[in-house]
């Protein structure tokens, strides 16, 4: 038999050979090795180890968290052996326990030596934020994140790197705990000190606004914190240190005072400012039009702010015309750009006095060229009172309605009063313009004729009438002449007989003759006699039956003319 020959190995080859056996012998399960990419497709990758078989890593565990997977074939990548031909004959692998097993073991020195390390916020969680330790994953609680507290919002940390320290950390339960404040805590302390050194007032210092409240602004100046009153952050009047400054917002102030004792600052931004009251501009003075920026409105007037330096006030008084004008938010609303005049320059208040109203020409200087005396005109109610209504006369003028000037009746005026509302249209007469007194009365009842007046002209006094009772008391009777006009008839008035002068001598629906005597105009009634006709009845009795050489008596004359009248 033929002896096949050979092919004999160098011993370089040889060496290769078992360099690589023992290279091979040494990779065990349950460690860290290098591997290769050899391929990926649907998403998952195949590294080969240098054992018998390849092993597949899923392309997630080549991710960070918040990035997307950036590998090529080629790539060397430690990993962690799992198992060694397991049952299905293959080796399997980890990427993720490869570099949490390398991660916790950086960790783990951090943690016992208190070194910085570097993580990710990549996701806001319920109390905190998941930070991710070059592959752990690990808690950082809110009150951690900083000292100042002026981070408005922890979106803005999201995916960008931090300085942190470790303050607890479970392998075991694979648990960490992280603070970002307990580094800023170092680093103030730091700043703080640096900063005490070199403060003084009048200094000029750079920080943030920390926190806003309704008297004023705190600062965060690095290790330390200021306060701005809200009187110091600007030359003009300012309803809310919101209105200037915002949360996080980075400013420059002035230290006002500094108690060094108590570590307090008092701080200031308008002193960084020139003060406009020192040098006022030529167009601020008085009886000069500006224009002006409604800043806020009260019950009794507008702030305003004038050219964007100067402070002003609109009393109610001078919003309009009207003599008692509505609330000014009724007017005007915050944020308007009105014109004013300048009526008074207050330098102890450093506020400017001012008009509206003085802007426009008094409306009461030519009302007479449009409006005159007993004129009649429709128009709408403006506002109600208990003694009467105001009307609209004119855009900036109102005109009064006295409830006694509602009705002849002066029993009706009240309750006509209370059946008006504001927009209802009414018909008026002007009874009296006042131009210096700036008034203009008016009257609804004027529309008519008094029905009382009408009654007298044609029943002067001394005239008799005829009258029905409809009310009847112990000192008077209340007689009835027409629809509209009433009499009284006193006690004293029934009879010339004082005996006789009793009201219970007449009934209710009983109509009586009487003269009218005179004429109440304040209680708006006429004053009637009975005993007033039977006076001028006896002079009649005189004049026609009585003489000197009758020989009849005065009793016997009258008592001819009354049973003649009966």
């Amino acid at each position: 038999m033929e002896k096949t020959e050979q092919k004999k190995i160098t011993n370089s080859d040889y060496e290769a050979l078992i360099r690589k056996s023992l290279e091979n012998k040494s990779i065990r399960e349950k460690m860290i090795v290098n591997g290769n990419v050899i391929s990926f497709e649907n998403d998952i990758v195949t590294i080969d180890v240098g054992l018998k078989s390849e092993g597949r890593i899923p392309l997630s565990e080549f991710t960070r968290p918040g990035q997307k997977p950036e590998i090529t074939v080629g790539d060397t990548f430690e990993v962690y052996i799992e198992s060694i031909d397991n049952s299905n004959g293959e080796t399997v692998l980890s990427r993720e326990k490869a570099v949490k097993q390398k991660a916790w073991n950086t960790l783990q020195d951090s943690f016992e030596n208190n070194k910085v390390v570097t993580g990710t916020p990549f996701n806001r969680v319920k109390g905190g934020m998941s930070v991710d330790l070059n592959g752990v994953v690990a808690f950082l609680p809110g009150s951690q994140i900083d000292t100042r507290q002026i981070i408005k919002d922890t979106k803005e940390l999201l995916n960008k790197p931090l300085d942190l320290m470790i303050l607890k950390m479970d392998k075991f339960r694979g648990n960490i705990v992280v603070s970002r404040k307990a580094i800023s805590e170092v680093e103030l302390k730091e700043q703080r000190k640096e900063l005490l050194n070199s403060i003084n007032e009048g200094s000029i210092i750079e920080g943030k606004v920390k926190n806003l409240t309704d008297y004023g602004a705190f600062i965060d100046l690095g290790g330390l914190d200021g306060l701005v009153h809200i009187t110091d952050i600007s030359w003009t009047k300012i309803n809310n240190p919101s209105d200037i400054l915002t949360l996080g917002q980075d400013v420059k102030v002035k230290v006002l005072k500094f108690d060094e004792e108590l570590s307090r600052l008092s701080l200031g931004i308008k002193q960084l400012q020139e003060n406009p009251w020192d040098n006022l501009e030529e167009n601020v003075s008085v009886d000069n039009i500006v224009n002006a920026k409604i800043n806020s409105i009260n019950d009794t007037s507008l702030n305003i702010l004038i050219n964007e330096k100067y402070d002003g006030t609109v009393s109610i008084n001078e919003l309009s015309w009207l003599k008692k004008p509505p609330h000014p938010s009724k007017l005007f609303n915050i944020g308007d750009l009105v014109s004013v005049k300048i009526t008074d320059v207050d330098e102890e208040k450093r506020k400017l006095i001012c008009s509206i109203k003085q802007t426009k020409e008094n409306p009461w200087s030519k009302l007479t060229d449009q409006f005159n005396v007993n004129d009649n005109f429709e128009t709408e109610v403006v506002n109600i009172v208990d003694f009467g209504i105001f009307v609209k006369v004119h855009e900036e003028i109102d005109g009064m309605v006295h409830v006694s000037d509602l009705d002849w009746d002066e029993k009706e005026c009240q309750k006509i009063l209370e059946g008006y509302k504001k927009g209802d249209k009414v018909q008026v007469k002007i009874l009296e313009i006042n131009i210096e007194k700036e008034r203009i009365s008016l009257g609804i009842k004027q529309l008519n004729n008094d029905p009382i007046q009408n009654f007298i002209e044609l029943n002067p006094l001394k005239s008799k009438v005829t009258g029905k009772i409809v009310e009847l008391d112990e000192k008077f009777l209340k007689v009835k002449l027409n629809d509209q006009v009433f009499g009284v008839i006193k006690k004293i008035n029934l009879s010339r007989d004082k005996l006789e002068q009793k009201t219970d001598r007449f009934a209710e629906g009983e109509q009586v003759d009487s003269i009218i005597i005179s004429i109440d105009q304040k209680s708006r009634s006429i004053n009637l006699s009975i005993k007033e006709v039977e006076i001028i009845d006896e002079k009649e009795a005189l004049s026609k039956y009585g003489s000197s050489d009758s020989g009849a008596s005065l009793g016997d004359i009258l008592g001819s003319v009354l049973n003649k009248k009966k």
